[in-house]
């Protein structure tokens, strides 16, 4: 290996400057042949939706270990399923080890030899490129810019920073790309996966279906949704999801922002992930981490808060007001993108199936496409979430355990009772941990449902 030295005249140190390393053409050949010879995996399907716009690339965002290549793999395996040829189905994943320091320029020409050796093939039946982690490759929006204004081609991004993908597609596509979020398995999907998804409708299944089916719901409010943790023992989930927070929080979060204070930032992190549906008060953090000692200023809470989110760590839900100012005063409410983190920071003691709960209704509000905000009442009650979705009526939710008889039920009542009043519009909705129908007839306008089958219904 040749080495060069540089001598800085200002300051008259000398420099050894390292070559830049290149991805030789037969290495990128090697990986364009295995991208066309792998064969379809067998996954469980994926309910993400995809939006039906033509001529806009999609980019596939989520959490890490959240299956955003699986996604892919099936949106390549349903166009080959429809009829499209195996050579016009290029699936990169571009954190391959071998690719380490690959430029833009050498995705540019893989995808030019692809041309050359399928000539004609997006002029005739058109080709759909799969670039798996593209954010690995510096300057990745100015090829995507290209390939959309050459066109035949349908394109798909994934990515695991919500922050880059979002302000690169943004302002380099110009509106030519549409971001699809893929969480970890919702409730159906997880079922799907594990070989026992009802064939039916909830209602329609005898009383001992429907009874293992509350109690799969129970484990997937302490186990989560992450493919690779489904069916494993306790203790290696845990390791497991413990390795995926490292992971998130060191690549996405530390070394992606240049984080210059991890004490901090893990501490919110573990107070976040351990308190869902907690409201972020960055006074209150910010005071008790100067008790510890920890010397940190309120912005750069506010920022790490941020990342996390960016890192799709977490999921947050502001008030609901026509007000900016009160959206940016009041706190906002946190969550885990997935249930089955909160028992890994949870050392309360206490149960957490209604703030799992909670969670569980909060992702599959976005995976519905609903943009959701809390409530709060001017007589001081709040409702967990009032969510929106184009062309329908606002939908208020509020989630319980138990369906009758106790403190908090009559509270939880009172609280969507007010909120209904002041969102006259809004369709008032109860979802319960607990499938005993209430005995007592619910406020006129107010609908219940068991959460197994609200999170069954679409």
């Amino acid at each position: 290996m040749v080495y060069h030295i540089v001598l800085d005249r200002r300051t008259q140190i000398a420099y050894i400057v390292l070559p830049t390393m290149t991805i030789s053409h037969d290495l990128l050949r090697l990986k364009l042949a295995e991208s066309l010879a792998a064969p379809s995996p067998a996954l469980a399907r994926r309910d993400v939706r995809l939006p039906g716009i033509p001529g806009k690339a999609i980019a596939v965002i989520g959490v890490r270990r959240g299956g955003k290549t699986s996604f892919l793999a099936q949106c390549s395996a349903d166009r080959l399923a429809a009829g499209s040829a195996r050579e016009a189905q290029l699936v990169i994943s571009l954190e391959d080890e071998r690719l380490a320091g690959i430029t833009v320029a050498d995705l540019g020409w893989m995808l030019e030899e692809h041309a050359r050796q399928f000539p004609g093939l997006r002029d005739s039946t058109g080709l759909s490129v799969y670039l798996d982690e593209v954010q690995t490759v510096p300057g990745w929006e100015g090829l995507v810019r290209r390939l959309m204004d050459e066109g035949g081609v349908e394109l798909f991004l994934s990515g695991s920073s919500a922050k880059l993908l979002s302000r690169e597609v943004a302002t380099s596509l110009r509106g030519r790309a549409i971001e699809v979020l893929v969480h970890p398995f919702s409730f159906r999907e997880a079922l799907r996966h594990a070989g026992v998804e009802p064939a039916r409708p909830v209602d329609r299944l005898n009383a001992a279906d429907r009874a293992e089916l509350d109690q799969r719901l129970r484990r997937y409010l302490a186990e989560g949704g992450f493919p690779e943790a489904q069916g494993l023992a306790p203790r290696d989930r845990a390791a497991l999801l413990s390795g995926y927070v490292d992971v998130v929080v060191l690549r996405d979060v530390i070394e992606r922002h240049a984080v210059s204070n991890p004490l901090a930032l893990r501490w919110i992190q573990r107070q976040l992930l351990a308190n869902p549906g907690g409201a972020f008060s960055v006074k209150k953090h910010y005071d008790t981490l100067r008790l510890q000692g920890v010397a940190v200023g309120k912005d750069t809470l506010h920022a790490y808060l941020a990342y996390l989110e960016d890192a799709f760590l977490v999921r947050t839900v502001a008030i609901h007001s026509a007000s900016e100012r009160q959206r940016m005063v009041n706190p906002r409410k946190a969550y885990p993108v997935d249930p089955g983190l909160i028992a890994l920071f949870e050392r309360s003691g206490r149960t957490h199936h209604g703030r799992a709960l909670e969670t569980a209704i909060l992702l599959e509000l976005e995976r519905r496409g609903y943009e959701v905000a809390y409530v709060r009442t001017p007589e001081g009650f709040e409702v967990d979430f009032l969510a929106h979705r184009a062309g329908e009526a606002p939908l208020l939710v509020q989630s319980c355990l138990e369906s009758e008889g106790d403190e908090t039920w009559e509270r939880e009542l009172r609280a969507l009772g007010a909120a209904a009043a002041a969102h006259p519009d809004a369709r008032p909705f109860l979802v319960t941990l607990d499938a005993i129908p209430p005995r007592r007839p619910l406020p006129r306008g107010m609908t219940w449902a068991p959460a197994a089958r609200w999170l069954l219904e679409e």
